[in-house]
């Protein structure tokens, strides 16, 4: 069963979900409110977009998804920052 769990980082409550003997989640939302409290979404998406965070997805994906068409993320990439 799962339970959540707020830690204080800065000053800022953020929410994580303990699921026991699984992995863990964090709430990407409290941790935007730290940039901007009225703008979350906005700081989301611009995180979601860099060329980082969508190469760390695809590692991820590779590591955790046994069903993850690496060709097919690799075409979404190229397509995605080099048209």
């Amino acid at each position: 069963m799962a339970t959540t769990k707020i830690i204080n980082a800065n000053g800022t409550e953020i929410s994580v979900l303990i699921q026991g003997n699984e992995d863990d989640f964090i709430c990407l939302t409290d941790m935007a409110r730290y940039k901007d409290k009225q703008r979350t979404n906005y700081i989301i998406q611009n995180w979601i977009r860099s060329r980082s965070t969508i190469e760390y997805l695809g590692v991820w994906e590779q590591l955790h998804n046994p069903s993850f068409n690496s060709i097919e993320f690799d075409a979404f990439n190229q397509e995605y920052y080099y048209s």
